[in-house]
């Protein structure tokens, strides 16, 4: 999630101040995704380094709103027109963790899957409660947190098959073949051995 692109699309409707922000931001993404007001004063000043950003002076309630830059337009622009690079995402915790305890001599990935499955289960069922309690009214909001949601219950729904997938590779495999000894090669690269004086 691009907090930065987020802030600035908002700021792109109109000035803001910080805790304009995170209710606009609640607002417009369901809710799904706290911001706490220190992330966005901290990015809201990276924004304004970067020249995206102008701070305003305070007004008589002490609101200090921030204005949009022609540069920051054009940086929302080219963020909305622009596909979300996959690739690039940040490290999966549980494909990690399945990883090793796969390899790791003497652990039970096989309880791993099962200990994550019931919490997949349980986030999935809790992701539809919270779909189903939900306005099927045609009001922004409600799209906005409908989409949301979907988008978490599809990937909940995903990780579910994907464990079911795991478990059945890691079955085909007797646990003694995945087990992995600590490599006795030693790495090349790294701090050079001091010489003998």
């Amino acid at each position: 999630m691009s907090v930065r692109q987020s802030l600035l699309a908002i700021l792109d409707q109109a000035p803001c101040y910080g805790y304009q922000l995170r209710t606009e931001f609640e607002r417009r993404t369901g809710g799904a995704w706290a911001l706490n007001v220190g992330q966005i004063y901290n990015t809201l000043e990276r924004l304004e380094r970067d020249g995206l950003v102008t701070r305003g002076a305070a007004d008589e309630h002490g609101h200090v709103y921030w204005e949009i830059s022609d540069a920051g337009r054009q940086e929302v622009r080219a963020w909305l027109a622009t596909g979300v690079d996959r690739s690039q995402a940040a490290r999966d915790e549980l494909a990690m963790k399945l990883s090793l305890a796969a390899t790791l001599p003497g652990v039970d990935a096989a309880a791993v899957i099962r200990t994550q499955r019931g919490a997949t289960v349980a986030r999935l069922e809790e992701l539809r409660r919270a779909r189903g309690t939900g306005s099927d009214s045609a009001a922004p909001e409600a799209i906005a947190r409908s989409l949301v949601l979907d988008a978490m219950i599809f990937a909940a729904e995903a990780e579910a098959r994907w464990l079911d997938h795991a478990e059945a590779e890691l079955a085909a495999h007797p646990d003694h073949a995945l087990a992995l000894d600590l490599s006795t090669d030693r790495p090349r690269r790294g701090r050079p051995a001091r010489a003998a004086a």
